[in-house]
């Protein structure tokens, strides 16, 4: 039988087949055509660069950080040529075996791991990503002999040291290995390749000085992952080198004095406001920190009583005691509330008027009959009661802002408090209460509400030296560039304190010089073998308020109960250079134990001035 054929029909199904396969054509060839579109064109530059992955790479280069020195040229933190052992992820198939066979051989532990893992996230791709820093030498010459592991290399890098170890630590600072907060606050693009930022002291506040600018390099690998051929793009410009205003003999011999003690020792040029001593009690090694600090040093500072990361000099805040009673008499001499004729009986106690609680003096016989001198220098307690009454809180508290209590004094690092000044405005405000008579009188002896840094009473006290220059604080007193000359840097702010009678600061300095040479000067003691004169002031501060009629017995009270010991002076008095304070914690008496040690002190800067002359 024959078969019938229907042409129109077949050639209707072979049309719409040769559509369909004409679409799937074109269909394909469109996304193979936008696929080399995308890859040729759109992103041409990352498929590129992905491609050379394996071959070459632009990498940055890390700047050598600045060096930090003191006055006189002498080392503070310095750089050493290190190894670090990295690994680059992209470069390597099981990174987690690499790492475990990395354990077994001994060149890193659980805690470098656990590093690692934690900051790769930071690094972009193809980055070289520190394993472990400061590999001893005898780990880099196992490692490049037996090296078997793709992506792992061993690289020099400049490792940060102190060569003084604690000395001078809350001055420094210390730099550690950043964290995520750093990459976010630092230009991410200059820090590409920077493991380690300073966190605290002159490396916090200088840190971008310190530095330096990023470089760039590209380097070849070959199909092992191996390094054949590096390329500087752009070379590197190092960290500028520091110079501080501090001496770094007047820190160690003060540092030495404070041994085993909690407290701080602050010298500042009366002239210009530089910082020459800036010491608090206990220090620790900053060297722990660089390269993640050990469990064992961390609880170690963590735990101790004593607080060794306290920067006791900017943060610590005690009563001023006595120490604040030459401002004080200086604040009614220039109100014109008393003269330096003005006398005040002192039977040992101070009474107001219709009020039954005595103020005491520190000496229970009292002092007798004394004027404005006499006061300051057998430091009469009874003599400021009366004073503190009748100028009354709000003048006080107006006059000794003069003298920048209860404000910050602006110095270059970072973490400074400024402490207190009490007036009816500020206990209403921190209170919520009125202001009481009594405590007008507590505050015109440095106690009750008011509080103050060492570095406060340092500055204070260097404006009553040169009659009225009130100087920001410094610490960087030069820099260096690279390959370039060292350059003073701009000087601190400074300001003029009013001056009505310039004869009553003479007065009050007077009364300063007598607390030294008078036969009841409270800090007598010291003139014996002076070679240049001498100011000052004692004072001793109350850690608690005593009760009108019990007596302080500094063996009966637990030893962080026990008073604060203060001094305050400058020298030399005709001609003042330098100024000091001192604030021992829980010591006693600043006549017996603060006052020697500011002598100390100031014995090493005049041997050192003397010794200067003489070359």
């Amino acid at each position: 039988m024959e078969k019938i054929s229907n042409i129109a029909l077949e050639n209707k199904i072979f049309s719409a087949r040769m559509i369909l396969a004409f679409l799937f054509v074109l269909i394909l060839t469109s996304v193979l055509v936008l696929r080399l579109y995308n890859l040729q064109i759109s992103n041409y530059d990352y498929y590129a660069e992905e491609a050379l992955g394996n071959q070459m790479r632009t990498l940055p280069i890390t700047p050598t950080r600045g060096k930090i020195f003191d006055r006189n040229g002498k080392i503070i933190a310095t750089n050493q040529l290190s190894y670090k052992l990295t690994l680059t992820p992209e470069k390597t198939k099981n990174i987690a075996k690499i790492l475990l066979s990395l354990k077994q051989l001994g060149f890193i532990d659980d805690k470098d791991i656990e590093t690692f893992n934690k900051n790769k996230k930071q690094y972009k791709k193809f980055h070289n990503i520190p394993l472990k820093h400061k590999l001893s030498e005898a780990q880099v010459s196992e490692f490049l002999v037996s090296n078997q592991f793709v992506g792992v290399d061993v690289e020099p890098y400049f490792h940060r040291i102190y060569p003084n170890n604690d000395s001078s630590v809350h001055v420094a600072g210390y730099v550690s290995r950043m964290n995520k907060q750093d990459k976010l606050f630092y230009d991410e693009q200059n820090y590409l390749g920077t493991s380690f930022v300073g966190k605290t002291g002159i490396e916090r506040q200088y840190e971008t000085l310190l530095h330096g600018t990023n470089g760039k390099k590209q380097i070849e690998r070959n199909v092992t992952g191996r390094v054949i051929d590096t390329q500087i793009i752009q070379a590197a410009e190092n960290g500028i080198d520091l110079y501080l205003s501090i001496d770094l003999d007047l820190q160690k011999k003060a540092e030495s004095l404070l041994k085993g003690r909690r407290g701080s020792i602050v010298a500042v040029n009366v002239k210009n406001g530089e910082v020459l001593t800036l010491v608090s009690t206990p220090i620790f090694n900053p060297n722990w920190f660089v390269n993640g600090i050990s469990h064992k040093n961390y609880q170690s500072l963590q735990t101790s009583k004593d607080i060794p990361q306290l920067n006791r000099s900017i943060q610590g805040l005690y009563p001023p005691g006595s120490t604040i009673k030459p401002m004080v008499a200086l604040a009614g001499l220039e109100e014109g509330v008393i003269t330096n004729q003005s006398k005040t009986y002192c039977p040992g106690y101070y009474k107001l008027p219709n009020v039954k609680r005595k103020f005491n003096d520190w000496k229970r016989t009292g002092h007798g009959v004394v004027n404005v001198k006499d006061s300051i220098a057998q430091s009469c307690d009874v003599f400021f009661y009366d004073l503190a009454n009748k100028m009354g809180i709000d003048t006080l508290h107006d006059n000794l802002k003069f003298f920048n209590f209860g404000a910050k004094t602006g110095i270059d690092i970072p973490g400074e408090k400024g402490g207190i000044l009490p007036s009816k405005s500020w206990k209403k405000i921190n209170k919520d209460e009125p202001w009481y008579r009594g405590e007008t009188l507590i505050v015109g002896i440095g106690q009750g509400f008011m509080t103050s840094s060492p570095l406060q009473l340092a500055v204070a006290t260097a404006a009553l030296a040169n009659k009225g220059q009130i100087f920001q604080p410094k610490l960087l007193k030069n820099i260096q560039t690279p390959n370039q000359a060292i350059e003073e840097v701009d000087k601190g702010s400074h300001r003029q304190i009013p001056i009505k009678d310039i004869k009553n600061w003479e007065d009050v300095i007077d009364g300063m010089k007598q607390t030294i040479y008078a036969p009841k000067g409270t800090a007598r003691r010291l003139n014996k073998g002076l070679t240049y004169t001498l100011a000052g002031k004692t004072g001793t501060a109350q850690v608690f308020g005593l009760d009108a009629e019990e007596q302080y017995i500094a063996e009966k009270l637990d030893e962080r109960l026990r008073d604060h010991a203060l001094f305050t002076g400058f020298a030399p008095i005709e001609n003042p250079q330098i100024a000091i304070a001192v604030i021992i914690e829980n010591a006693g008496s600043g006549s017996s134990q603060a006052a020697p040690l500011a002598r100390k002190v100031l014995d090493v800067y005049f041997e050192k001035q003397t010794t200067h002359l003489d070359k």
